[in-house]
Parts: structure tokens; sequence; C-alpha cells
């Protein structure tokens, strides 16, 4: 530390110790609550401005959940993860903080680092990895990303928040030894490394203890052998004793205004059952918060740093590095100008992120259709739906022009936005003009055009009182009462609910009006299906599109109703008869590329019988353009799997995440992902690590040198050879690999490092790579600490955990 950071510590301090001296007991027990759902409140006393919190990660939605102000949609957090580039995580954090910036929020609720514990988990999606090194690698490149452009980001959930059922109230019994080395891994390394500023504490309890009350975990864990200084948050909702939480570590909750601090903390204090010393501690933290992200006069800050990349092409170009290809008979790239037949509603109607909290608008979305009409030379592609990914309801989106109106009891318009899909969360930021205590109803109203005849399905989603006409006809005019002990968030995560069917002509306009009585969260949505045209016709129609094209490509995916917040999965299979028109096409057309839309694994049991299979997660907004870039080879795919990708869901070593009397027993230890494929001893359809390339790799040599032989400052030089023909970029991966038996059961090997490197045909290239010290120890339950294992072990550098090429010895002593 210089003696220019020294003096900036003694002026941060003196700062927050003046602010918090000059605060009454309510002004301080009213900071660690929200004042609303987004944010806490503003004193300007002392120079604090309110502190503005919106969810990520793959954009910054503000705190509006409409598309009125459009957002930055990036790949979501698996794709990121498949690129296993903590340099391209960074500059992600660094485009969303700009973001951030842009719409005023200070505080980002992102990265998720919960693990791939079961390919079940709803929100699998949304976190990076089965392995917690490379989970903690990505994570802790994306939290020095956001913030180096001064916004806060918020590492969640802590801890052990791997499946969505039950999520309020399921304890997890998390073995000691598995909660240290697996599941508070990458929270450690992140802490330790990116110092994040805000951390989340999660809804579930783990071992008898709700998360927001855990002091061992919040307080003698994170605090005091982590030494985090930043503030802890409730997950929404899931603070819910005062005394409790704010013994047990918790900072603030959130939202607001009704909340178990506030009012309630202060009479706590008043009434002994807290010190006010804790209030103070977490007063201070909130304090420190707004001085790091500039809500605090008086404090010397650097200039935050701006954005390295434009937005839409960074995230372009984070979908196409991790787009993994994991089987190619040479039909990749495609060469020439050939004919191309376009399968599938899913590259129509792109699937670019997961369903919940995790959601943004962007302002535009490229969808496979669009980027391969772009690309292509004109009258070389065609195009048939093939088949649906399902019956569902979604957000009126295609063909409706939506306002939201907003009108008092005597029908007076206060206010109206733009709304480009039929999705509304309002929270506290109402449109211009309108007063809340004169709002009476909020209408989602405009035109929708049909793009084919036939029967149109309406409806909608949340609770409250609904009127919803389309046309002249009134389909629903009655309450949606909430379920019996559901998610608190129903209203925007629940169920769809149909109201009516109305017959409409292709390229009709009509009229559409859902009209909401207002009496409680202003969260809704006007939902809308196409006519189903009949299944086998539609499969007709892609097999000799597919017979007459020189190479077929088939988009398949998952829906909103697969993978959300809110549930887990009960199957991998893909929804609708998508397996069917695989099957059928590629036994029409031998040269069938399929890729697949998806937050997580699904079953590809025609895997097989296709020329490529190419797994492209949710791509962000511009997917569609960077497919195109891969499948006509201007890129190479880069990815390579961060998560064990199983043939089936009955082959997947762990996959309860439905709890038993309000239990989920994570007994398998520390034996998860790639862990537990390698201890049942079978094989998955494709491996950890496993991805292809337009280019091949020779490992020549690996050297292994380190000053001590316990497991620190060892370092791996992997060289390798491009011996394809054409330029390429190689996912160096190192493993720690141990003898079975020993007086400690551990993993056969485990992820020690990684780095990427680059060559030209027929050139070198060397990867040094530092191995993580962790891989040589376990966690002791006795000691409560961790302790290195001797004796002899194997350091292998390969391309996947499957594919391990060259070895050395090494031996701790």
């Amino acid at each position: 530390m210089t003696n220019e950071d020294t003096n900036d510590d003694d002026v941060i301090e003196s700062v927050l110790q003046e602010a918090l001296r000059s605060l009454d007991l309510d002004t301080k027990a009213r900071l660690l609550a929200g004042q609303d759902l987004w944010t806490l409140p503003a004193v300007p006393a002392i120079g604090l401005r309110s502190l503005v919190m919106s969810d990520g990660p793959v954009g910054v939605r503000g705190t509006r959940w409409t598309a009125d102000d459009p957002s930055l949609a990036l790949p979501g957090p698996t794709a990121l993860a498949a690129a296993w580039s903590p340099e391209l995580a960074r500059r992600a954090g660094r485009v969303l903080a700009g973001e951030a910036r842009r719409k005023g929020v200070h505080v980002l609720l992102a990265p998720t680092v919960n693990l791939h514990r079961s390919p079940l988990g709803g929100r699998h999606f949304e976190a990076y990895s089965e392995d917690p090194y490379l989970t903690g690698e990505i994570g802790t490149a994306y939290v020095r990303g956001v913030q180096a452009g001064g916004v806060a980001a918020t590492v969640k959930h802590f801890v052990a928040n791997d499946a969505e059922t039950d999520r309020f109230t399921v304890d997890n019994k998390v073995p000691a030894r598995a909660l240290h080395e697996l599941y508070l891994a990458p929270f450690e390394a992140i802490v330790k490394n990116a110092r994040p500023w805000c951390l989340m504490a999660a809804y579930n309890m783990v071992n008898g203890t709700t998360m927001t009350e855990h002091r061992h975990l919040l307080h003698e864990v994170l605090r005091d052998a982590w030494h985090f200084d930043g503030v802890t948050v409730s997950d929404w909702l899931a603070a819910r004793d005062t005394a409790r939480a704010l013994l047990g570590g918790l900072d603030v909750a959130m939202p607001g205004p009704d909340t178990v601090y506030g009012p309630a903390l202060a009479a706590a204090v008043r009434a002994n059952a807290v010190p006010e010393a804790a209030v103070d501690a977490a007063v201070r933290r909130v304090l420190l918060l707004a001085a790091r992200t500039g809500a605090l006069d008086g404090i010397p800050r650097p200039a935050p740093a701006g954005p390295e990349d434009d937005g839409p092409a960074l995230a372009r170009e984070i979908a196409r590095r991790s787009f993994v290809l994991v089987r190619n008979d040479g039909t990749l790239p495609l060469r020439g100008a050939p004919r191309v037949a376009l399968l599938g509603a899913a590259a129509r109607d792109a699937r670019i992120m997961g369903g919940g909290s995790a959601q943004v608008a962007p302002e535009r979305v490229v969808s496979p259709l669009d980027g391969l009409r772009a690309a292509l030379p004109e009258g070389a592609l065609t195009y048939a739906v093939g088949a649906e990914t399902g019956d569902e309801l979604a957000p009126a989106a295609h063909g409706f022009t939506l306002r939201a109106v907003c009108r008092d009891a005597a029908g007076r318009v206060l206010g109206e936005v733009r709304l480009p899909d039929g999705m509304l969360l309002w929270a506290d930021e109402l449109p211009a003009g309108v007063d809340r205590a004169a709002l009476h109803t909020v209408e989602i109203t405009g035109t929708f055009t049909p793009r084919g005849s036939g029967t149109h399905l309406f409806g909608t989603r949340g609770t409250g009182r609904y009127r919803l006409t389309v046309g002249d006809a009134v389909l629903f005019d009655g309450e949606q009462r909430p379920a019996e002990g559901g998610d608190p968030f129903e209203a925007f995560l629940g169920d769809p609910a149909e109201r009516g069917r109305v017959v409409l002509e292709a390229g009709e306009p009509v009229g559409v009006r859902l009209v909401h009585t207002v009496g409680g969260p202003l969260a809704f949505s006007l939902l809308h299906r196409e006519p189903l045209r009949d299944a086998e016709e539609l499969l007709q129609e892609a097999v000799d599109a597919a017979a007459r094209a020189d190479v077929a490509v088939v988009v398949v995916g998952t829906t909103e109703r697969v993978e959300s917040e809110g549930f887990d999965r009960t199957s991998l299979a893909l929804p609708g008869r998508q397996d069917e028109l695989v099957s059928r096409v590629a036994a029409a057309n031998p040269r069938t590329v399929v890729a697949v839309t998806a937050g997580a694994p699904v079953e590809l049991p025609w895997r097989d019988d296709v020329a490529a299979v190419l797994l492209c997660w949710f791509p962000g907004q511009e997917g569609g353009a960077a497919l195109a870039d891969v499948l006509l080879g201007t890129h190479e795919p880069g990815g390579r799997l961060p998560t064990t990708w199983p043939a089936a869901l009955a082959d997947a070593p762990v996959t309860r995440v439905v709890p038993d009397k309000g239990e989920l027993a994570y007994a398998e230890g520390v034996f998860i992902g790639y862990r537990a494929w390698q201890k049942a001893h079978t094989a998955p359809a494709y491996a950890f690590g496993h991805g292809l390339g337009y280019t091949d790799w020779s490992y020549e040599a690996l050297d292994v040198q380190g000053e001590s032989s316990e497991g620190t400052d060892v370092r791996a030089t992997v060289r390798v050879r491009n011996v394809g023909d054409r330029p390429g970029r190689e996912v160096v991966q190192v493993y720690l690999a141990v003898p079975p038996g020993g007086e400690v059961e551990r993993p056969a090997c485990r992820l020690a490092g990684f780095a990427s490197v680059e060559a030209e045909p027929g050139g070198t290239a060397e990867a040094v790579v530092a191995l993580d010290p962790r891989a040589f120890t376990v966690w002791d339950e006795e000691a409560s600490a961790w302790r290195t294992v001797p004796g002899a072990c194997t350091v292998e550098a390969g391309r996947s955990v499957a594919d391990r090429r060259l070895s050395a010895p090494w031996r701790v002593r």
C-alpha cells in the first residue's frame, strides 16, 4: 500500500465515522432496510444518496421490469463459463458496470456462484459450473470487471442454494467437508481475490439454520476467516427475524418498506434484544458501500473505468467463444455456398436467456434465422418450423404493438409508456406523472397482427383482478388468487392461465386490452400462443426442406416453463416433438447439424445420428449472428463444457433436488459432477471440459516445477502444437490425479488449473498454468481446517477430464 493509499483510507475512515456519529438510532435502522423493492433510503444531511440495486447477471434491468428502457443481454452464465476465459468474464463485468451507471444502479445483484450439483437444478443456467475452481476463476474476473467500473458486485446465493424446490424453507444437510471443498470454495476464492463489496444470503437453511441468520457462516467464516468487509444483503423476502438476522450477520434486509429491519430493528435495540453496536457495524458497512460506489459525499474515489468493448459486439464474441462443438464429422464449418435448410421454432423465436429474475429486455434480438439470412447469399436459405418447442403460453411479443396505460378511478389517463412485450413489473418507479395513490388501473393495450391464421390462445399470469378483451370478445373478467403456500413471486414466475381462444386471420390487426385493477404488486403479463398447426404436417415440411438442401441446420431448445427461477426440472427431455424433428431430418439428410439452445444439459437421443452437434447455451441478444459466424467458419467455436453432459437423466449420479420432510441431504458428499461420474465408473455423453474446434492439437510436453512439495507455487508448463490447417485456440486443462485408497477418500482427479493459447497451423504454444494450492488439500472436519494430504500424485494435462494426454509425477510431503 502506498502512502497515498494510506491517506485515502484515513480520509474514508474519518468520513465514515463522522457520518455514523451524526445518525440517530431510527435513521440507522432505516438505512439497513429497503425503502422499496430496489433501493435504500438517502440521508441528505450526511451527503448520502439512495443506493440503487438491480438484478443481473446477463444485463442490468434497472428498477422497472419493462422494455421501455432496453438492456444489453449478454450470453448466460453457463455460456460465459464455457468460454473458460477469465479475461472475457472481466470484460463482461466492465460492460455491465457501464450499463449500471447508465441506469443509475450502484449495486448489481450478480454473479451467481452456486454449483451445478444436479442437472435438474432450476437455475442451473444462472450458475457457472459444476466445478468450484472454474466457478471461482470466472466469478473472480466478473467481479473485478464490475467493480473496476465503480459498481458493486453481489456474490450470491450464499450458500448451498443449488436447487429451487421449496427454496424458502428447505434445510440442506451438507457435510462440513463438502461444504468447504465445494460449495463455499468459489465464494472464498472471490472474496479473497476480488474483494467484492456485497454478498447475498440465500433463502435456504444449511444444517438447521436459515442463511440470513447463520452466524457461523456469515460471521465466523465469511468475516473472521476470509476478512470480507462488504455488505451482506438478504435475498428478497429471505430475512425472517429481526434479532436473529442482525446477530447472525445480515446487514441489509430487502425489499422494503415492510421488513424485519427499519422500525422493528430500532424497537429491538430499545428492548435490549440487539446491541446498538451491532447496528452501527452494519451501518458503517452500508456507508462504505456508498463510498465505494460514489453515493457518499466527501470520499476520495478514482474515476470508474469505462467499458473496453461495445456491448453488442462483446455479446457476439462471448457467444461464439462459448459455443461447444461436441460432435463434428467434418461438415462444419460449412464451405462454399451451400443451400441451407434452417429448421425449428427456436430458430425463429430465439431463446436467449433463462426465466425469472435473470431476464432483461434487449433493444434487439438476432435470432438464428436473422443471423443466417444476413450471412448467406439471397436464395440460399429456406426455413420451416418443423416442430414447436411446446404448447405453452408465453409473454405477448411477436406481432404485438403494446403500451401500458395508467388510469385513475375516473378513467383519466395519468401516464403511459411503450411496452414492447407483454410483461410488466413496476416496483416503485412508475411512469412519469403517475401518482400511486391515485392509480386505479393499469392496462396493457394495443394491437396484434397475427403471422398465422387459426385459433390463437390468450392468457394472463399474475394475481389480482383482470379483464381481457381481444377484438370485441371479452375473454376473461375475474380474479386470479395466489396459490396456497405458493412462491411469493408467483405474479411473474407462476404458471400461465389460459383465458380464451380467438380465430384470427394472418395479417389482419386486432385490438387487445388487458386491464388490471390495482390492489397489490404491479406484476402481471399478457400471454399468447400461436395456432398449433398439424404436427405431422410441420414435420413433413421440415423433412422435405432438408431433403432438398445441401445441409440441414436444426435449432432446438428449452422454454421458459422448462428452465426458470422458482422450480426445478423433472426431466432432461426437450419439450414438444423436437427430438422427433431431428431424427426425421437426419434420416432425410446425413449432413444435419443441430444447434442446442439450453442453459443446462438436455438429453440428445439422436446425437450419434447427426453430422454435428453445437451446444449454444442461452446465447444472448447477438446469438443468431454468432451462430452464423461459427457455422460458416469465420470464427471457430471456442467453448469447452463447464459441466458434464449426461446421455440420459438416469445415468446422472446426483439428481435429487426434492426435499424429504423439509430436508435435502447432500449425501454424495464431495462427489458431484465429473468427480461423481468417475467414482461411479460410468461415461457421460460428453465429459467435463470437452469441446472441439476447427483445427486439432497435439500435446507434446509437460513440465512441472515448484518451490515446495506442499502444493504451493506449483506450475505446469504445457507445450501444444496446432496440427490442423487453420489458426485456432486451445484450452489447456491441468488436473491433479491421486491414486485410489489412502487415509482420505478423494476424487480420482480434480481440475487444478487451465489456460488458453493460440497458434497458427503447425505452430506451437506454451501454456504456463499455476496450480490451485487447494487441489493438494482436504478439509479436516475434526480440526475444522485445511490439511495437505501427503503422498504421490500425478499432474495431468489434456483437452478434457476424459482426455488427459500428458502426465508428470508429483509428491506431496
